[in-house]
Order: C-alpha cells, then sequence, then structure tokens
C-alpha cells in the first residue's frame, strides 16, 4: 500500500501533486464563481452591460481570506473558463469581461496598499464593482463604440456599479463568517498533515 497522504495526486507521468484542505476550498470557490458567470451570462439586463457582478462577490471574499494573488488567479480563471464554456472566448464580451476583471483587480491592488486595516467588505466591493465597470466602459469606447454620446450613459452605469457593489458587499460580509470558519478549519488541517509528514 503506498505510504502517499489522501491528499497527493500522482499523475500519468508519475509526478506527484500534493494538495491542502485549503486548495480544496479555493478550487471550490472558483468553480462556485464560473457557475455564477455562467448562470448571469443567460440573465436579461435593463441596460447593455448592466449586471448585477454577483462573481465578483467570490473575488472579493478570496482577495479578504487569501489576498490579491490568489483573488487575480480566481477571477481571471472564472473569466476564461466562463467565456470558453458559454462560447464568448476572444468575443467583445469577453472582452468586456476581461477588462472589467482587470480593472477591478488593480482597484484591489491599490485597495491592499492602504494604511492601517484597509476597507471592509463593502467598501472594497464598492471600489471594485466601480472599476469593474469604468473598466468595461473604456473598452467598450475604444474599441466598439468610438462615439462621445456613450458618454451620456456613463453617470447611469457608474450609480448602477454603486447599487451592486453595496449589494455585494453585504453579501461578502454574510458569507466571510462561513468561509473564515471553513478557512480556520483547513488551515488547522494541512498544519496537522504537515506535523504527520514531518514525524
Amino acid at each position: 500500500m503506498s505510504n502517499q497522504p489522501n491528499n497527493a495526486v500522482e499523475s500519468k507521468t508519475g509526478i506527484t501533486i500534493k494538495t491542502t484542505p485549503e486548495d480544496h476550498l479555493i478550487a471550490w470557490l472558483a468553480a462556485l464563481a464560473i457557475a455564477i458567470h455562467i448562470i448571469e451570462s443567460v440573465l436579461p439586463s435593463p441596460l447593455p452591460g448592466v449586471k448585477p457582478g454577483l462573481a465578483n462577490v467570490i473575488t472579493i471574499a478570496v482577495f479578504i481570506l487569501y489576498g490579491w494573488r490568489t483573488a487575480v488567479w480566481v477571477s481571471m480563471l472564472r473569466v476564461l473558463v466562463g467565456s470558453i464554456l458559454i462560447g464568448t472566448f476572444l468575443s467583445p464580451t469577453f472582452m468586456l469581461s476581461f477588462s472589467g476583471a482587470i480593472a477591478s483587480l488593480v482597484a484591489l491592488w491599490l485597495a491592499s496598499r492602504l494604511p492601517g486595516e484597509g476597507l471592509g467588505p463593502i467598501g472594497l466591493c464598492l471600489i471594485a464593482a466601480m472599476a469593474h465597470m469604468f473598466g468595461q466602459f473604456y473598452t467598450a469606447y475604444l474599441l466598439f463604440i468610438p462615439h462621445d454620446g456613450l458618454f451620456k450613459l456613463l453617470p447611469l452605469l457608474m450609480t448602477a456599479a454603486v447599487i451592486f457593489g453595496i449589494i455585494s458587499g453585504i453579501i461578502v460580509r454574510s458569507m466571510l463568517q462561513h468561509l473564515e470558519k471553513r478557512k480556520n478549519d483547513t488551515t488547522a488541517s494541512t498544519t496537522a498533515q504537515r506535523n504527520e509528514q514531518e514525524e
């Protein structure tokens, strides 16, 4: 019988990839973000480009729990895999989604550099939603609709971003109570496994 721990996966090439319960939780959150991304893509929208942005809720939660680098991984995976699954990869829809994700990640990176304890869930969701909307708007203006009349929509779009950002922040704040407990449990489990391996 193999002495490998249960969380070790051996590929056909003989390379062993060790995973932790924390890796499993992050992968689960990434899969959830992709699922939400797909569901949102088929929801009707009152205005072009206006979506609740619930998939970004997962990105913010991951950012708070695991940091900016992991949030980048989850966000990019969501955009790439989600667009491939719904057949919009490299389409205008993909370009808008990708640019919005990049803009929100840049905003989160800047927020992580703030002194003190930084922003809370609502503040993070608010700036991420506004950055996401602005990134999409600027991309649409540069690549698809280079008309000054588009700027008439900007106040309405940013207002929608503020509203959805606040709603997302409330959702993230509720999610964190459950996710922080799961993170603590997985961290304790990972530490115990490492101690066993060292012994």
